[in-house]
């Protein structure tokens, strides 16, 4: 049970949403805000009114693409891309299906990704999505194979060296 919602964000994104006053440009620099069912600005004020089940059941943690505009145009820093994933952990802890499920399962599988080779690697994680959400295998094949061919995506996965130390992190962080 979550005692206070800003709390538990902060402490998961590291920031300070309290230091929001809603002067909306995160909002009007989103790409993804047509989609959403509130938008930044509001979903930092629905977290410090502890407005959880609504915000936790929305569309708007899983949509966030993590584009970082609303953290470039906020006058007092605030990385809103850290805000939602904090907000996505709660969700999945707190046990709130998936406004998204796709979503979910992407960032599921590049959690799982990164904690076993201690980096992304976007083919595999592309390929293990096609398969799990049942999305076409061979719609953007030719677009894969171009990558591959100009070294863009390697089709070898490579760890990162530090793979014990990341699997410490996921291990720290629960």
């Amino acid at each position: 049970m979550i005692k206070s919602l800003a709390a538990e964000v902060n402490r998961l994104s590291g920031q300070q949403i309290e230091l929001c006053y809603h002067c909306h440009k995160c909002t009007a620099g989103c790409p993804l805000v047509e989609q959403m069912t509130y938008g930044p600005d509001r979903v930092l004020r629905m977290i410090a009114l502890d407005e959880l089940k609504p915000l936790l059941a929305s569309r708007d943690i899983w949509l966030c693409a993590g584009c970082y505009t609303c953290a470039t145009r906020c006058p007092n820093e605030i990385d809103l891309a850290a805000v939602m994933d904090a907000l996505r952990q709660i969700a999945i802890r707190e046990g709130y299906a998936a406004a998204e499920p796709d979503v979910l399962l992407f960032h599921r599988l590049f959690m799982g990704v990164v904690k076993r080779l201690g980096r992304s690697h976007e083919a595999a994680m592309l390929g293990l999505f096609k398969v799990l959400s049942h999305v076409p295998l061979m719609n953007d094949v030719g677009a894969g194979i171009k990558l591959v061919l100009r070294g863009k995506v390697p089709v070898i996965p490579k760890t990162s060296g530090k793979t014990a130390e990341v699997r410490q992190i996921f291990e720290r962080s629960g």
